[in-house]
């Protein structure tokens, strides 16, 4: 059982143009889709996809027409009741795979709301392998909010608690390196060289092992750092390894590292050691990037492509 927490879900928007896009002018869009969307809800649909029983908990007001997208996927959901919407993030794809991205904010959540959300996600985590605390956070959570969710889960669970990966960004990201103590991250390398300072070439495998290398096992229990077209590592107590991307054709990155963590965790509850797990994570960051919109793979997706995983020595 792999459970996630989206707090700050949103309604993705994803339009094609039929040409690159152009500041100020009126273009034509060759497709559009919309997908029950934010982080969590990403990684949830990967693993159902995959077979593997999961629980996306997320706040949703009984009235906000993201439930009924949502409901199409037919995820198994645990919505906590809050009064506002979901937010909407429009994705602008060039023909070449360029990605804009706009994302509005969220809804204001009161203490009331925030309570409730992390409450909901410590019931959820009975019997769980993992819990995915994803994405942003919305107004009124605060910078600290899953560091509280991780104290709360392991306060009431204890030994049978499930192991916490955390992607997220910015101040979030700091507060549960800092207070957190999780057993996975998965930055990117922006992320990365936002949290720790230093910013390495993401082609250098060495380096971006070694920036990741001063939180684990310090401050965190591994890192899943994924680099784009440049591929990703894992860097664990035991040891690092890197693997390179296969060439794919790209549609969307959007969901990409999403996916990739997904992977992981899915490679990870299926008892595979943390090179194999890489790799799975990589088939299926690339399958992701290949489909439109946020649009989860499946194991039918993923790439044929040979993926070696090599040691870094530190």
């Amino acid at each position: 059982m792999i459970v996630t927490l989206t707090a700050n879900p949103a309604l993705d928007r994803s339009l094609l143009l039929a040409a690159p896009l152009r500041h100020g002018e009126v273009q034509q869009v060759a497709s559009g889709r919309e997908d029950a969307g934010g982080k969590g809800i990403n990684v949830a649909r990967v693993v159902a996809g995959a077979g593997e029983s999961t629980t996306a908990v997320l706040p949703l007001a009984q009235d906000d027409p993201f439930a009924a997208v949502l409901a199409g996927t037919g995820l198994p959901v645990h919505p906590v009741r809050i009064s506002g919407h979901a937010r909407a993030n429009l994705t602008i794809l060039d023909p070449d795979g360029t990605t804009t991205k706009l994302n509005l904010p969220g809804p204001l959540l009161d203490a009331g709301d925030v309570q409730a959300l992390q409450d909901a996600v410590v019931v959820a985590a009975e019997g769980a392998h993992w819990l995915v605390l994803a994405g942003s956070l919305p107004p009124g959570a605060g910078d600290d909010f899953y560091v509280r969710v991780i104290s709360a889960v392991r306060a009431r669970w204890q030994d049978a608690a499930p192991r916490i990966a955390v992607d997220t960004s910015g101040a979030a990201l700091r507060a549960v390196v800092e207070d957190g103590r999780p057993d996975l991250i998965k930055p990117n390398d922006e992320e990365l060289a936002e949290l720790t300072g230093e910013r390495a070439d993401p082609r250098d495998f060495a380096e971006i092992a070694r920036v990741a290398g001063r939180l684990v096992p310090g401050r965190v229990g591994s890192a899943l750092v994924t680099l784009g077209a440049a591929g990703a590592l894992i860097v664990t107590p035991e040891g690092a390894w890197f693997g390179v991307a296969p060439r794919i054709t790209p549609v969307s990155t959007v969901g990409a590292g999403d996916s990739s963590l997904a992977g992981f965790l899915l490679a990870d509850v299926a008892g595979s050691p943390a090179p194999e797990a890489l790799r799975h994570a990589m088939l299926y960051g690339a399958a992701a990037a290949t489909l439109p919109g946020t649009q989860s793979p499946t194991p039918a997706d993923l790439p044929s492509a040979e993926i070696p995983i090599q040691r870094i020595s530190r």
